[in-house]
Formats: C-alpha cells, sequence, structure tokens
C-alpha cells in the first residue's frame, strides 16, 4: 500500500459503509452503496499488471484508476502521464498536475503532435482513432524506460480509464488504443460510469462529481478540419463562460457561430447573465452567439456518423460533401449551404435539432 496517498485505502473496515451515520467521516460523506466485488476485481486486476502507465486525462475515470492504481502497486510502479496538445485545455492540464500533487501520484507530461497528422487533421469519424495513436505512439518511449524499473518478468502496460458505458459509444481511440496494447482495468472489473463516481466520492477523491470534459476538438463538427486557431477560440470561449459560473457545458464551432450548449437547469442563468455570457464568446473571436435549446447533451452529434462494414464512422456525404437531415448540403464550418438559414448559422426552426445531424462531440 502506499502511504503517500491522501484519501483512506480499501482493506477492511475502511471500505465504504452502508449505515449512513458511520458513513460521514471527513472521507466517506453520506451513505454509499458500493460493489466490493468489483473493487476487489479491479485490485486483482491492477496486480497482475505490475507496473502500469495510466493515461492520466484528470477526469473522473482515469482519476479514480490512477489513485487506484498508485494505492495498489505504490508509485514507484505506476507512472500517470498527461498528453498535452493545442486539444487540451489549459484548465485541464493545470488540474492533472494539481490532482498529482494532492495524491502524491508519480506524473509526467507527454507532447502529442496529432495536429501533424494530415487525417486528424481532416476530422472525420475516426479522428480519436488518430488521436489516440498519436498519443500510443508518444508513450513508447515512456513506456520503454519504465520497463527498467519494472519487476522482473513484468510488462509494463499502458492503462485507459475506460468504463463499461463507454463500450456503447462511437470511441474509436479505444480500438487504436487496444491495437498499441493498451487495457482498460475498469472494464475488466466491470465498473460503470456510475461505479467510479460512486466510489470516487467514498473515497473522497473531489473528482467523484466532475463534468466529462472531452478533447476540444470534439467541438469541431466532422468535416471541419481541426486547426489551432480553431481550438484557441474555443478554448477562450468556455473558459470564460466557466469563469461565469457555468461547470457542464461546450461550445460547438460553426465557422463565426458559437453553439452553447448548457444544462436545462442553466438556462435561467444564461438569460440572466446574457450581457456577460455573450461578450465573453465575442472576445473568443466568434460573430454570432447561440443557446442550443434541447440543452447539455455529452455525445449527441456522433449518431450523424454512417458505420460501415469495418466498423468505421464518417460524416453522412452526398458525392463527397458532407449533408445535414434531407439531403442538406453542409457549408463550411458545418453550416448549411443554401438558402433556408439565418444569420446565425442554423435553421429557423429552434431547438437545435439540425446542428444535432452535422457536427461531432464527447
Amino acid at each position: 500500500m502506499s502511504t503517500a496517498l491522501s484519501a483512506p485505502t480499501l482493506g477492511g473496515a475502511e471500505r465504504p459503509e452502508d449505515d449512513p451515520e458511520e458513513a460521514r467521516t471527513p472521507h466517506l460523506a453520506g451513505s454509499v452503496r458500493t460493489d466490493d466485488e468489483a473493487v476487489d476485481r479491479l485490485r486483482s486486476e491492477l496486480r497482475s499488471l505490475g507496473h502500469v502507465v495510466v493515461a492520466f486525462s484528470g477526469g473522473a475515470d482515469s482519476a479514480f484508476l490512477a489513485w487506484m492504481a498508485t494505492d495498489v502497486l505504490g508509485p514507484s510502479h505506476v507512472l500517470c502521464a498527461t498528453a498535452v496538445s493545442p486539444s487540451l485545455a489549459p484548465s485541464e492540464r493545470a488540474e492533472c498536475r494539481s490532482l498529482a500533487g494532492e495524491w502524491g501520484l508519480r506524473w509526467t507530461e507527454v507532447v502529442t503532435d496529432e495536429l501533424a497528422d494530415p487525417a486528424y487533421v481532416a476530422n472525420d469519424g475516426l479522428r480519436c482513432f488518430h488521436c489516440k495513436s498519436s498519443l500510443m505512439k508518444a508513450l513508447a518511449p515512456i513506456v520503454s524506460s519504465e520497463q527498467e524499473a519494472a519487476p522482473q518478468g513484468t510488462a509494463v502496460s499502458v492503462v485507459l480509464g475506460v468504463n463499461v458505458d463507454d463500450l456503447g459509444d462511437h470511441r474509436p481511440g479505444q480500438q487504436a488504443a487496444a491495437q498499441a496494447g493498451a487495457t482498460f482495468p475498469l472494464v475488466t472489473a466491470g465498473f460503470t460510469k456510475e461505479a467510479v463516481r460512486r466510489w470516487s466520492r467514498a473515497l473522497g477523491l473531489r473528482t467523484w462529481d466532475k463534468p466529462a470534459a472531452a478533447c476540444l476538438a470534439s467541438r469541431v463538427p466532422y468535416g471541419t478540419p481541426v486547426t489551432i486557431g480553431t481550438l484557441r477560440r474555443v478554448t477562450l470561449a468556455e473558459e470564460a463562460l466557466r469563469g461565469l459560473g457555468f461547470g457542464q457545458l461546450r461550445v460547438r464551432h460553426y465557422g463565426d457561430t458559437a453553439r452553447l450548449e448548457v444544462p436545462l437547469d442553466d438556462f435561467a442563468l444564461v438569460v440572466d447573465r446574457r450581457e456577460q455570457v455573450a461578450a465573453a464568446v465575442h472576445d473568443a473571436g466568434y460573430r454570432y452567439v447561440t443557446l442550443d435549446l434541447d440543452g447539455f447533451r455529452s455525445g449527441n452529434l456522433n449518431a450523424t456518423l454512417v458505420v460501415d462494414g469495418t466498423g468505421s464512422g464518417r460524416p453522412p456525404t452526398t458525392n463527397g460533401t458532407p449533408v445535414g437531415p434531407n439531403g442538406t448540403p453542409v457549408g463550411p464550418g458545418g453550416t448549411p449551404a443554401g438558402p433556408g438559414v439565418d444569420g446565425c448559422g442554423g435553421r429557423r426552426d429552434v431547438g437545435g435539432a439540425w446542428d444535432d445531424q452535422v457536427g461531432g462531440d464527447r
């Protein structure tokens, strides 16, 4: 067991309790019902791996996996690596550094160069495949270095915080990682997203309720090239909006138009702070600011992808031109090409239904 970790370990009496009163300790808040068997399986899986490199994004899943791996194997046998590129929000990079310090994780950054790959920049349905391939390539020298410190006969493994719920979505990055030899201990142990959050809360990990934060490239509609300039605009807009009190949000990039997604419960806050919201997004470089009346929906745009016989997702097209519903051609930036649209880059009907059909997101 590692003694450097600030949260309690999972041995014996320190497991989450069913009794609400007994559970109210500095680390075990509220009544938390847990699946001890899943945690036992996870600990067993990590012990069998022996020495791992955790792809550490700072999200709820990878943070839980990083903490558990370090607790089970000790810092000398767990390296948490954060991929740094223009698609990583500066606040997320800072969060990874902060968590590593708080929890006593052995941590490093690794620079990835996915933007140097034309296939990634093209931004079709396999963008995540190319991104994860870039990550695995960047991690290869680190894995080789870690191998020298691994127990004799133990092969260092790259582990990702993929959970069971992730398996049902369009996630070509998982395929790329698996092909390169990565493993998914949370899946092996049977952890759902809810179980990850429940156990994280029981352990006192502050990431237990952290909103999902996909890479910034996921804000760019499929078929629209991913560029540093576009990612910078999205970054500036989202960081500014978080500064106004919005936790869960997405800024969808459609050329000069930013389409905001926030939870329905935050609509009143958007209206109340309308001028500040608009100014923040305009300052990021957008001419138009729109609010999606359907609210925040993680991964909603992946439904637009056409899945071919190989399992590869690509945007629907007509003669090579991306299209929306009913064959409507899609112009630059994901906006409709042709009549019937307003000056904000979307259809006149409300709700954002058309926009859902031309973009890509987590």
